[in-house]
């Protein structure tokens, strides 16, 4: 497969660090000035953490990045399936933030027992953590809805027989390489990385295949895509980096049909939070700009006035800037449709979809749509008319 990117742009920062001295010569945001896990090895093995940085990172690695946005403080974070680069200074602790936040932190401090459940405050290193900590709950929650464990996939260096079911070649679902997230204050930042690394301009949200290590990163930054708070921020994380999940499923060889991409990262993303939502549209595109928190009502009215989608209308799209506000509705709606009802039904049509292989062991793209109908039949037992008559009547008691 030859490298791309995928044509998207998304719609969708203060105290001081605690008080424990920081090494007079060492930088910020060096692994040992961490006040939560002080680069200590034990304790950061304990909370599930590989390093604070020294590792490969996009198409070159952690020190490249450090030295081209110099001016930037980058503080690195490696987890068991993440590899994270946030360029985040201290936030607020919203009030409508609050609970959840508390929660998190709570989870956090049984691995790091000076996390605060009740700051009012998260600092650089502390957001760090926690969106390590975060990641690594949208790969568990991944994981359930495909309905496997790590142990089905390859270990990255055993070789796939022909003929046997293909899962991949690596062990990040598929991939050789971990998960990328990179957040960066301005559009300015985006564009200076990955038109340096990429060849792009792109301003807005990026996600990128990494070809040479298997790789999926996520690029975004905070002026651009309008990431006020922290709440935004982790929903928007959350969307762009569930649907990398969904496309290295069994291997990044071929795209996801569109809506399902699309329905899995609204889905992912109103787990987190209902109140700020995330819109895929094609380069170039505004695209959709809506933020209504309540979308069942909004299904409904779609169903009411007959104008919402069927199966069949939304397997036919093929990019991003076919997607009307009404087709994220749906395939929203439709998404959880199938795993709440049969979550069964929905992580089998999931692996019939992915890790497709030809006779002669390469990829089979070929006929996706038609394979897409026969698994309804197979994992959801219902043919498009039958499923979008079960959805509505459930959609409309939502």
């Amino acid at each position: 497969m030859t490298k791309r990117a995928f044509p998207v742009l998304m719609m969708l920062a203060l105290a001081a660090l605690p008080a424990r001295a920081q090494k007079s010569k060492e930088p910020r945001n060096a692994p040992a000035n961490c006040p939560w896990c002080h680069g200590d090895k034990a304790m950061m093995q304990a909370a599930g953490i590989v390093s604070h940085g020294g590792f490969e990172f996009g198409s070159k690695n952690t020190a490249w990045a450090d030295q081209f946005l110099g001016g930037r403080d980058l503080y690195w974070i490696e987890s068991t399936h993440f590899e994270l680069g946030l360029a985040l200074g201290p936030q607020k602790v919203g009030p409508d933030e609050s609970k959840a936040i508390r929660a998190e932190l709570t989870e956090l401090a049984k691995v790091l027992p000076e996390v605060d459940p009740k700051t009012r405050v998260l600092e650089p290193f502390m957001r760090t953590h926690l969106y390590a900590w975060r990641l690594e709950q949208t790969w568990k929650r991944f994981l359930e809805l495909m309905q496997v464990k790590e142990s089905d996939f390859p270990d990255g260096r055993s070789v796939w027989l022909l003929g046997q079911p293909y899962w991949g070649e690596g062990p990040y679902v598929g991939e050789k390489g971990k998960f990328e997230l990179l957040v960066l204050p301005t559009a300015s930042d985006q564009v200076a990385f990955i038109k340096e690394q990429f060849g792009l301009t792109i301003k807005r949200t990026q996600r990128w295949n990494i070809i040479d290590r298997e790789s999926l990163i996520v690029v975004t930054n905070l002026s651009e895509n309008e990431l006020y708070t922290d709440e935004q921020l982790h929903g928007h994380v959350v969307f762009n980096v569930s649907i990398n999940l969904i496309d290295a499923f069994k291997h990044y060889s071929y795209e996801t049909p569109c809506w399902l991409r699309e329905g899995l990262g609204h889905y992912m993303e109103r787990e987190v939070t209902p109140r700020f939502n995330t819109f895929d549209s094609s380069e170039g595109s505004i695209g959709v700009q809506v933020n209504k928190e309540n979308w069942n009502a909004e299904v409904r009215q779609l169903i009411t006035a007959g104008k919402a989608p069927r199966v069949a209308e939304l397997s036919a799209l093929r990019t991003y800037a076919e997607l009307e506000m009404r087709h994220h509705y749906t395939c929203w709606s439709m998404t959880r449709f199938m795993i709440e009802t049969n979550p069964k039904g929905y992580a089998c049509l999931n692996a019939k979809l992915h890790g497709r292989k030809r006779a002669d062991g390469q990829a089979d793209a070929e006929n996706l749509t038609d394979v897409l109908r026969d698994a309804f039949g197979e994992c959801l037992g219902m043919s498009y008319a039958q499923f979008d008559d079960a959805w509505r009547a459930w959609a409309m008691t939502q």
